[in-house]
């Protein structure tokens, strides 16, 4: 893949995450602290500058009391309206 399509996907996960962790009503701050991640790292995610691992998806999602799959799915709609990909 391009620089270009990886950086749309991680933004597209960033997009995902900020939507149901503003649907579940959570600050970034807390989300880290249910997930075990440092704040700033959510941030980074939220903002699609990290390429994150697959155990913190996992962490991120049981945090904010979704499946992993809602989020992914969220991930797709935005770049198949996108068109990005």
């Amino acid at each position: 893949m391009t620089p270009l399509i990886d950086d749309s996907l991680k933004e597209a996960f960033g997009d995902a995450v900020r939507k149901s962790r503003l649907s579940a009503g959570l600050s970034q701050e807390k989300l880290a602290e249910l997930a075990d991640i440092h704040r700033t790292y959510i941030g980074d995610v939220e903002r699609g500058l990290r390429n994150i691992a697959l155990v913190n998806m996992y962490r991120i999602s049981a945090a904010l009391g979704v499946p992993l799959s809602s989020i992914i799915r969220d991930m797709e709609k935005s770049i198949d309206a996108s068109g990005t990909i």
